[in-house]
């Protein structure tokens, strides 16, 4: 099937963020897209690096890269500190001067996500967070403290370091 037949389906409204309910399906033009959820939209399926920065008043003040599996869009493998600061984007400079904070969500640096709020994964003045999922044993790696810091979808804590 050509990769122009290959949608990504998200809410267009997701006040909680954390890629909850996002789903690849793939369709053609010819399919029918009655099965699809209300407030569903199409976009392109973007490649490259996942970063997450957050802004202070419109200025870069966090940087984080998201590691996950291919087949999920909701639990992360790991987050790591990173310098790749990007620019707030001009679409976003109003909006910018209303609120403190501001997270933003880039893959291969095209904007995917906007929150108004900030980052508290990295309030330990770490440099890695490494999510733990109910079920898992919460005991921490060599190296890494573990911190309580529940999340909607099944989150318990994080190894950090």
């Amino acid at each position: 099937m050509p990769k122009d037949d290959y949608y990504i389906v998200r809410p267009v409204t997701n006040c909680v963020g954390l890629g909850l309910g996002t789903s690849i399906k793939f369709l053609t033009v010819e399919d029918w897209t009655d099965h699809l959820s209300p407030g569903t939209f199409w976009c392109e399926i973007f490649e490259g690096d996942h970063i997450s920065v957050d802004y202070e008043w419109g200025n870069p003040f966090l940087s984080v890269q998201g590691f996950k599996s291919e087949h999920t869009f909701t639990r992360w493998d790991k987050w790591l500190k990173v310098d790749q600061m990007i620019a707030l984007p001009q679409i976003l400079a109003t909006i910018s001067q209303k609120y403190r904070w501001m997270n933003c969500e880039f893959i291969g640096g095209k904007l995917i996500e906007v929150h108004l709020r900030r980052n508290p994964d990295f309030d330990w003045n770490n440099t890695e967070f490494v999510p733990v999922w109910h079920g898992q044993d919460p005991t921490p790696p060599y190296g890494y403290q573990y911190v309580d810091c529940p999340e909607a979808h099944g989150r318990v804590g994080a190894w950090i370091k």
